[in-house]
């Protein structure tokens, strides 16, 4: 959507994904995604994290129910999606802070540190075989043999098309 702050998040999921139902039946899946920044101190020859970033994730329908399938506490993943305003709250000891809030468009595993094996799933209510091209190469074939202009000699009458 137009006007929309689109951004992309590498980090490690704080939680589970926490997938719940709308009264509606529509899935919605809540992740926390942390991520800290590393840098180089040349002064102690040593890398220094800094303070992590906390990010609320949002999915809906298919995805909702696609990531709390896959992803599990401490993933590494990338996340992009539309980030919305900031919201405003105080913390239990009193401190004003703001929760930055995304939702998800797209989320994967990072596979800088790991290996995954993707699978398919079907789609409700389509009719989906266990190999869609399974008759390809027969139908092309059929289709070659009743074109004229693949074999000109093989047609009924020797009478030349012009």
């Amino acid at each position: 959507m137009a006007g929309d702050v689109n951004v992309t998040i590498v980090g490690n999921l704080a939680d589970d994904p926490e997938l719940r139902y709308t009264q509606g039946g529509v899935a919605v899946v809540s992740v926390r995604v942390g991520s800290t920044p590393r840098t180089f101190n040349r002064q102690t020859n040593a890398w220094e994290d800094g303070e992590t970033v906390w990010v609320r994730c949002t999915a809906w329908r298919e995805l909702a129910e696609n990531v709390a399938q896959s992803l599990t506490k401490g993933t590494r993943v990338l996340v992009t999606g539309r980030l919305k305003a900031p919201s405003a709250y105080t913390s239990a000891q009193g401190e004003a802070r703001a929760s930055l809030e995304l939702e998800i468009d797209e989320i994967g595993p990072s596979l800088r540190y790991a290996t995954t094996a993707v699978s398919r799933r079907a789609r409700e209510g389509a009719a989906v075989t266990s190999d869609p091209w399974a008759d390809a190469p027969a139908t092309k074939a059929k289709a070659a043999a009743e074109d004229n202009w693949v074999n000109p000699g093989a047609a009924a009458g020797d009478d030349t098309p012009f």
